[in-house]
């Protein structure tokens, strides 16, 4: 681990650095986000790949669009048909796209230092300790999952017994937009919209902090969310 620790870039570092979380009674709204959102060749990072992700800052309880990072990236086997029905992309459009391991650097400096946002989060986890595993690290210590605090508002939405809500019937009973399902880009906007309508309506009732959202997600077993992903 030290050799490989070593090797890391600067960016790598910083991330390594900032990994873990501290302050659990710090106010929501105080503290900083990253929304994250990949578009995969499936759902089991054992054996698919990511092919693109996209991560939007949150600041003072606030979107900042302008801060969004994205990218495209080339798998190592191009996505079969019935995923390219869902997300789009295709062969051509990923042929002349960098390896994940050219843009793993803007992907880590959009999560420095930032608690991780996330809809059914096992999915977007899975793939990122896939992705660092090479490199020695790890995912962010903290994730707020929104499908696991749509709980805590709503009650069921959708999905069904033992699944999570897909993320455009949430979006739909919040009285949200959906931007651009199934890609990156608008499904990790989309998610960050809904994290700050859940939050806001949680602290409305009982003043939320950086902890009580994130341990939401360690209170209903994760295999109820394996069954879906949006």
């Amino acid at each position: 681990m030290i050799r490989l620790r070593r090797r890391l870039s600067p960016t790598a570092r910083a991330y390594a650095h900032a990994r873990r979380w501290r302050d659990a009674e710090r106010p929501w709204r105080e503290e900083r986000y990253a929304v994250l959102d990949f578009e995969t060749t499936g759902l089991d990072p054992r054996a698919d790949e990511i092919i693109s992700f996209a991560s939007v800052p949150i600041e003072d309880g606030r979107v900042i669009v302008g801060g969004a990072r994205s990218a495209t990236v080339r798998p190592e086997r191009m996505p079969e048909a019935e995923t390219i029905r869902i997300h789009g992309l295709r062969p051509v459009d990923l042929e002349g796209a960098p390896p994940l391991a050219s843009v793993l650097d803007a992907l880590l400096s959009s999560l420095t230092g930032r608690v991780l946002v996330a809809h059914a989060a096992w999915v977007e986890l899975g793939f990122l300790a896939a992705a660092l595993r090479p490199i020695g690290l790890r995912p962010p210590d903290v994730t707020v999952d929104t499908a696991i605090l749509a709980g805590r508002v709503l009650g069921p939405v959708g999905g069904g017994e033992g699944r999570a809500p897909r993320l455009a019937d949430l979006a739909r009973r919040l009285g949200l937009p959906l931007h651009s399902a199934h890609t990156a880009e608008g499904d990790a906007l989309t998610t960050a919209q809904v994290f700050l309508s859940l939050a806001t309506r949680l602290d409305a009732d009982r003043p939320q902090t950086v902890g009580s959202l994130a341990g939401a997600d360690r209170r209903r077993p994760l295999r109820a969310l394996l069954r879906s992903r949006r």
